[in-house]
C-alpha cells in the first residue's frame, strides 16, 4: 500500500471560525459543526450569518483540537467552530471513498494524545494513495442497495 500525505489529495483549508454562543439557534437552519465525535461533528443548527459564507458540502471535516481528528463527510454547506478543518477533494471521488479516507484520517488519532493539536501536521499526515484503495469500497455501497433490494422484493 502506497502511503501520501494528506495535501496530495485534498486541499486543507481552516474553517469560519466560529463560536457557537455568538450564534442564534435554529432547528431548521445550517449545521454547526464543532470538534465532536458525536453525530457527525454537528452540535447545534444555526441562523445564517448573511456576511459568512459556509464551509462547502461534500468536504470533510477535521477537528484540529478537542477529539483530534474527528474526521466526518459533511452533505450540507456548514459553518465550523474553532479548530477546525475542511478538506477539499483535489481528484474527484465519490461518497464512499471520502468516507474511507475519513477512516484513514481518524485511525492516526493516537499520535495526538497528551493535548497535541494537529493543527500544523494535518496537511503532511499520510494516508493511503487513491489507487491504494481496497476495491470494497466502492462495491460495499452498491452490494447495499442490492442486497436491500432483494430483500424489499422478497416481501412483496
Amino acid at each position: 500500500m502506497k502511503l501520501v500525505p494528506l495535501s496530495k489529495l485534498f486541499s486543507v483549508t481552516y474553517g469560519v471560525n466560529l463560536e457557537l454562543n455568538r450564534m442564534i439557534l435554529d432547528s431548521s437552519g445550517i449545521p454547526f459543526v464543532g470538534r465532536s465525535d458525536r453525530n457527525n461533528g454537528v452540535t447545534a443548527r444555526v441562523s445564517p450569518l448573511a456576511d459568512i459564507t459556509p464551509n462547502p458540502a461534500g468536504t470533510l471535516s477535521v477537528a484540529g483540537g478537542g477529539s483530534v481528528l474527528a474526521t466526518f463527510l459533511q452533505y450540507e454547506p456548514y459553518y465550523s467552530g474553532r479548530d477546525l478543518f475542511y478538506l477539499t477533494a483535489l481528484v474527484p471521488m465519490t461518497d464512499s471513498q471520502k468516507l474511507y479516507y475519513c477512516a484513514c484520517i481518524r485511525s492516526n488519532r493516537y499520535r495526538y494524545s497528551y493535548g497535541r493539536q494537529a493543527n500544523k501536521t494535518l496537511k503532511d499526515l499520510l494516508i493511503p494513495s487513491l489507487k491504494s484503495i481496497p476495491s470494497w469500497v466502492d462495491d460495499g455501497l452498491s452490494r447495499v442497495a442490492t442486497d436491500f433490494s432483494l430483500r424489499i422484493n422478497s416481501i412483496a
